[in-house]
């Protein structure tokens, strides 16, 4: 979308927020980001989200074409790029023509062999172990102006509560299903040596404390082995 108005860009704003607000999963949620973000950023041709967890764990979520997941793969092999230093360093990382940048020289040449000239990555502030920015590609140098910086910024937001609720729903899910596998493995160990709740539980801890392995994976292969085994 290269030419709109600030009324019109008011109500697509308003619109995808709307819509953001209904229950979704993260994928589609993080589609519709990327999706917004070629619709409405001026000069981009192509987005997606990258996350980075820990040092070395990349992936690319919601790309709008195969390019973009290309490059994020360039930047987890090199550790470097406007993805990597927005995600780590900066808010806003841009580079107007790839072909004159210096900062990430394997990463560069690399873009401009794939025809991209401009790129903009947008932190997103997910207050967690996991980094990430979105990144929003062009393939004609000088692409993105002041207000494409505005209108990425808002978009990276809901980006980030996006990642951020996914990632306390898996949280959730999976404090759930260990509590439950727990409790499974509990009531067998009851059953099987006639001991207290107590001291089930008191068994599984000392077999994850002697096998170095989380207690949740102990109370698995517990209950894996069924209700007759000993």
């Amino acid at each position: 979308m290269n030419d709109f108005d600030h009324d019109s860009l008011g109500v697509m704003m308003a619109d995808l927020a709307r819509s953001w607000t209904a229950p979704s999963d993260l994928g589609g949620t993080l589609r519709n980001v990327t999706k917004a973000a070629v619709d409405l950023i001026p000069g981009a041709d192509s987005a997606d989200i990258l996350t980075i967890t820990g040092r070395r764990k990349y992936d690319s979520f919601a790309p709008t074409s195969a390019l973009p997941a290309e490059l994020d793969s360039v930047q987890a092999q090199f550790g470097e790029g406007p993805c990597v230093d927005a995600a780590a360093d900066g808010s806003v990382t841009r580079s107007d023509d790839l072909e004159n940048e210096r900062r990430w020289p394997q990463f560069t040449r690399e873009a401009v062999r794939s025809g991209v000239r401009s790129i903009v990555s947008f932190r997103l502030y997910t207050h967690s172990d996991v980094a990430g920015a979105l990144n929003v590609l062009a393939m004609k140098a000088h692409a993105f102006g002041d207000e494409a910086v505005t209108v990425g910024e808002v978009l990276a937001a809901h980006a980030a509560i996006a990642v951020t609720s996914g990632q306390r729903e898996s949280q959730l899910r999976s404090a759930l299903v260990n509590r439950d596998l727990i409790g499974q493995a509990k009531g067998m160990l009851m059953e099987r040596f006639s001991v207290g709740a107590d001291q089930a539980f008191e068994i599984l801890v000392k077999l994850s404390q002697t096998s170095n392995t989380p207690v949740a994976a102990i109370a698995a292969k517990v209950v894996g082995l069924g209700p007759d085994r000993r």
